[in-house]
């Protein structure tokens, strides 16, 4: 599956149904070279390049059933795609 957050396409994804965490990574694993934490409280991880890798996004699904979608700043605004999530959180 592949899973959509603004421009990025992310082709490895893993959903924690027991913590509501949903784990999203863009090719290879490789180390990241720089990670922070978004405004919204997720994770975001940079390879040496700085191109966006992976992403851990905390409370998916309940963010997704009160919002209808997750907004995410890396490091500018961008927004899941509201039918991607619900399939990745369908994974658990």
């Amino acid at each position: 599956m592949t899973f959509h957050v603004g421009p990025y396409e992310f082709d490895h994804v893993s959903y924690d149904s027991e913590v509501d965490v949903l784990y999203v990574r863009r090719g290879k694993s490789p180390a990241a070279a720089d990670s922070f934490n978004t405004p919204e409280g997720h994770v975001v991880r940079l390879d040496e390049s700085g191109d966006l890798i992976s992403i851990t996004i905390f409370n998916a699904k309940w963010l997704l059933e009160r919002n209808g979608r997750i907004p995410l700043t890396v490091p500018r605004l961008i927004e899941t795609n509201a039918e991607d999530l619900t399939q990745a959180l369908a994974t658990a």
